[in-house]
């Protein structure tokens, strides 16, 4: 199966240090995948990689085949998915709007019946958890669903290194068993998800919003 392992910060800049805390985060997400799924295949997604433009027009708004080709190919891959992990910051008690941005720039079909991991860092002691009861209702209505076990790295300078390898003082063995018991549950609803949609195609079953408001809309 294939995930995607979504960066969501911009931040390339000191202060504070150091600046890209997140990458080393998600390198270590990656690092334990690799390690305990090793059949599968993980690809780091960075929003530092997807500049803003100075109007906001996402995917889905663009004629057939007018989209920028950096967006036609991340719809290519997040569509081609099983699951998605959701690495992010903590801004003012929710999830980091650059990580929003980029999702929204993709309709829910691409993400639909497919399962989520939750994964948030701070410099500080809370580790972002506050940003994850966000990021629940948000990914949820995406349609993919966030398995229940959640990640929280607090002090994540601390934690690891710019390579995404755990600093001296720290077991990583002990910080890949916490990692697990998210990873593993998304797995497994990846794996489930995957069989039964091969059995029954859930976008038959309702069809996407896609054109008009009167497809979603009460009687």
């Amino acid at each position: 199966m294939k995930f995607l392992v979504f960066l969501g910060t911009v931040r390339d800049s000191t202060p504070p240090r150091p600046a890209r805390l997140g990458e080393r985060v998600a390198k270590a997400c990656i690092e334990c995948l690799n390690e305990q799924y090793s059949e599968h295949e993980f690809e780091l997604i960075d929003a530092l990689d997807y500049p803003n433009e100075q109007v906001f027009k996402p995917h889905f708004a663009y004629a057939q085949g007018k989209a920028p080709s950096m967006l036609n190919t991340l719809a290519d891959k997040i569509k081609a998915a099983d699951g998605y992990v959701m690495v992010s910051p903590e801004y003012n008690h929710s999830m980091s709007p650059a990580l929003s941005d980029l999702l929204n720039h993709f309709g829910s079909s691409l993400f639909s019946y497919k399962p989520s991991a939750i994964v948030t860092y701070s410099a500080g002691q809370w580790g972002g958890s506050r940003a994850a009861i966000s990021m629940r209702t948000f990914l949820s209505e995406l349609g993919c669903l966030p398995v229940s076990a959640m990640i929280h790295v607090p002090k994540a300078q601390e934690v690891f290194n710019d390579d995404g390898c755990v600093q001296t003082g720290q077991e990583q063995s002990s910080w890949f068993n916490y990692f697990h018991r998210t990873f593993s549950q998304m797995v497994w609803w990846a794996k489930a998800a995957k069989e039964h949609s091969e059995n029954e195609d859930p976008h038959k079953l309702l069809k996407s919003f896609k054109t008009d408001p009167s497809q979603r809309n009460a009687p």
